[in-house]
């Protein structure tokens, strides 16, 4: 893979020329900055691209805090998504400056999908059943809460009504080991792009080990080549990084997301 020619296709489909990831949500173009708007105040909110130096970050920064205070940005969780290579090089600490909170920084990941192994191997009495409804993200939440210690509640909320509102905009998939779930992850596809991405994964820890995680990665690789998309990106944490790298995802960047209460 070349690296830098696709972090740079990443950067232009993914962020700058970002499209709207689902019906009602907005992509707009601000000065030397891209902004998607969720739905709902509950949605994603979020900076996806910036072009900023020196001169100009300290007022870009303080006109997305004035709209996340205004009417519009009221009772929304806005995150600035940051990746190591934007500029100026103190972006994050200027955001620290105007209030924000960093969450733990995640490496981003890509891999072309043709390489990737293809066989879903699954242990012994483990099914992977795909989620419709609000029964199947209510199982994924119990599996999120074993993997991560919490449940994500708002989470699982925006995605029962993305499953609502543009069902074909991801696929919901949950591993079960008789009516006990194990493990949950989502594809998100993004039209018009080479990529789709690879969210959630997290595995109970009684059954980490046994190539759960492993099996996702290639059940929704599968969907994804189905769907004809090249790569697939994951913002991957320390844990997930090195099954990745077996994998023969490449590491691209660091990404940190800065966030801000309206």
């Amino acid at each position: 893979m070349d690296q830098e020619a696709v972090l740079t296709l990443f950067d232009a489909q993914m962020r700058r020329d970002a499209t709207p990831a689902e019906p009602g949500a907005r992509v707009e173009r601000l000065g030397r900055l891209v902004r998607q708007t969720g739905v709902a105040a509950h949605d994603w909110t979020s900076v996806l691209w910036s072009d900023l130096d020196e001169s100009n970050a300290d007022e870009a920064i303080a006109g997305q805090k004035a709209w996340l205070a205004g009417p519009e940005g009221a009772g929304r969780e806005f995150e600035w998504k940051l990746y190591s290579h934007d500029h100026p090089a103190d972006l994050g600490k200027r955001l620290l400056a105007a209030g924000f909170t960093p969450d733990p920084a995640e490496t981003l990941m890509v891999a072309e999908i043709a390489a990737l192994p293809s066989e879903v191997a699954l242990p012994d009495g483990v099914r992977l059943e795909r989620v419709t409804d609000a029964a199947g993200i209510a199982l994924m939440a119990r599996a999120a809460e074993g993997a991560f210690g919490t449940g994500l509640a708002g989470l699982h909320a925006r995605l029962l009504d993305q499953l609502t509102r543009s069902p074909d905009s991801l696929t919901l998939t949950v591993a079960m080991a008789g009516d006990e779930p194990v493990c949950s992850a989502r594809v998100e596809f993004y039209p018009g792009t080479d990529f789709a991405g690879l969210w959630g994964g997290g595995t109970v820890p009684a059954w980490r080990g046994k190539g759960i995680y492993r099996a996702m990665v290639a059940h929704r690789a599968r969907i994804a080549a189905d769907r004809g998309f090249r790569f697939l990106q994951v913002d991957a944490s320390d844990e997930s990084r090195p099954i990745l790298e077996r994998l023969g995802f490449v590491p691209l960047s660091v990404t940190t997301p800065y966030l801000l209460q309206g």
